[in-house]
């Protein structure tokens, strides 16, 4: 087969994903038409008699029918409750106000932008990496800011612009479920999580924090793999560029001094917390130790978000005001308005995931799919580490029709989360095997999001870039990334590692 057969058969697989995802209903559809299929097989499982053997109580559970009388009464009168009461939509709302303030008031860009254009030139890919994964904490200002700023910066250090986005690209969306800090999406999934965990066991929590610590270590991981895929093989697959070079393309905008006291500004703010939260840990009677003086059950870790919102708000409102972004009281709330502004969608999806959720727990599916789910995985006998990296590659394969990381987990979690924990494995590590099943397909996903953009952003210094010069370019990325985080969580699982505070592999059943 010549080398344009096998283009062709590449372009035909990649037009046949992209129109197998396209053919997908929006996903607020999607969860809809997942709630009408609860109902139905809710009744269907009544007339049929399907039950199973609680593992934890021992009782049979049998399927609930939500289209009696009942059950329909049930569904109008807590449809509202359903909604509000969904786990991950307070959470995010409450994460996105603190971010938000910190996004319009410029400081997080400003971040980004003093960490690639200060970056010494032996490092500077490995900057641009490290400051795409850690742009994820605030939503999609990775997409919009530094993947086009990569390419004005190679360029003018006389490097190939499409491998300075590659790299960015890279670290933004392959690196996903790393970071130094946490995000919008921790929350997000953590809630999801926990509702999927209290279809078996009603009083587990999952802490946002419950996958910090693999994060972490993902981080450093992720950007020194994400690296060498640059510079060894990106690079000189790319060779020397010889498009033309505009003036603006030779020079890109430097932090103003102002901007630069700024952020002084907003760190001191940043210490003065730290200090507080410090002096309110460290003695054994500090006022933020938990109810038994322990540390792992301190209103910190329990109340991340509202951490994450104050310090993310006040790191915003000085920088805001002292570079003169904020001029009163109505800027701050206004940029609060607008993080909401970006939620509109999300709260439409979450009306009828919510439901979905709700009803699968109500019709009993959730634990007898589990039960049965569990049993069969069981009688297979192929250990931890294969199964999670089959979970890992279903991740990773359904990331190729459908893009949102909380859609997909919506949808997975209420199945997998009570089946890994039937098996003993806790609801943190299955969410932590997701994640890196979700992020590592990212990047040749003609379904994320962002793809369309990404692709004129490479049109701007290869006019004849598509689909397939995207995927060709990040393929590497997207097999190491994979490789590297098998390897790290098989690390992880040897050694028994916490995943975050409080967080084990292990699950027990109540007993």
């Amino acid at each position: 087969m010549g080398k344009s057969d096998r283009r062709s058969l590449l372009q035909r697989m990649l037009d046949w994903t992209e129109r197998a995802g396209n053919a997908l209903p929006h996903p607020a559809t999607l969860f809809a038409l997942f709630a009408l299929a609860a109902l139905l097989l809710s009744g269907l499982g009544h007339l049929l008699g399907w039950e199973a053997l609680h593992p934890a109580t021992g009782e049979v559970v049998r399927t609930v029918n939500l289209l009696s009388h009942d059950g329909i009464h049930r569904i109008l009168l807590e449809m509202v409750t359903n909604f509000t009461g969904f786990a991950p939509l307070g959470i995010v709302l409450v994460a996105m106000l603190g971010i938000g303030i910190a996004e319009q008031s410029g400081l997080i860009q400003a971040f980004i932008r003093l960490l690639v254009l200060n970056a010494p030139g032996k490092i500077l890919t490995f900057v641009i990496v490290l400051a795409g994964i850690l742009s994820n904490m605030a939503a999609d200002v990775g997409y919009v800011l530094l993947i086009p700023l990569a390419g004005v910066v190679f360029m003018a250090v006389g490097r190939h612009p499409v491998a300075g986005m590659a790299a960015a690209f890279a670290g933004v969306s392959g690196g996903f479920s790393a970071n130094l800090v946490l995000g919008t999406v921790d929350p997000l999934l953590a809630g999801l999580s926990t509702e999927a965990a209290q279809i078996l066991d009603p009083a587990y929590d999952v802490n946002p924090t419950a996958n910090y610590y693999f994060m972490v270590a993902s981080t450093f991981v992720i950007a020194f793999t994400g690296t060498f895929i640059s510079e060894r093989l990106i690079e000189p697959r790319l060779g020397t560029y010889n498009g033309v070079v505009s003036a603006k393309d030779q020079s890109f905008e430097k932090l103003t001094h102002i901007e630069k006291r700024g952020l002084l500004i907003a760190m001191i703010t940043l210490a003065v917390i730290m200090s507080i939260t410090l002096v309110g840990l460290i003695p054994a009677n500090g006022f933020f130790r938990g109810a038994d003086g322990g540390f792992l059950s301190s209103p910190l870790i329990k109340g991340v978000v509202a951490m994450l919102f104050i310090t993310a708000g006040a790191m915003g409102i000085t920088y805001g005001f002292y570079t003169g972004k904020f001029k009163n009281d109505s800027d701050v709330i206004n940029g609060m308005g607008d993080s909401m502004k970006t939620l509109a969608i999300y709260l439409v999806l979450v009306f009828f995931a919510a439901q979905f959720v709700a009803y699968f727990k109500w019709s009993n599916l959730g634990i007898i799919l589990a039960v049965k789910g569990a049993n069969l995985l069981m009688s297979l006998d192929i250990g931890l580490i294969p199964l999670m990296i089959l979970f890992i590659l279903l991740s990773a394969s359904i990331n190729m029709l459908m893009g949102s990381a909380s859609a997909k987990w919506a949808i997975l979690a209420p199945i997998f989360i009570p089946m890994f924990m039937i098996m003993g494995y806790s609801p943190e590590l299955s969410q932590v095997v997701y994640r890196i099943g979700d992020s590592v397909t990212n990047v040749i996903s003609p379904m994320m999001s962002f793809f369309a953009l990404i692709i004129a952003f490479f049109q701007k210094y290869e006019p004849k870039a598509g689909i397939g010069t995207i995927i060709s370019t990040m393929m590497p990325y997207s097999v190491a990334f994979l490789v590297v985080w098998i390897l790290l969580l098989i690390v992880w699982l040897l050694f028994d590692i916490p995943l975050g505070p409080n967080a084990t592999i292990d699950y027990i059943l109540p007993g």
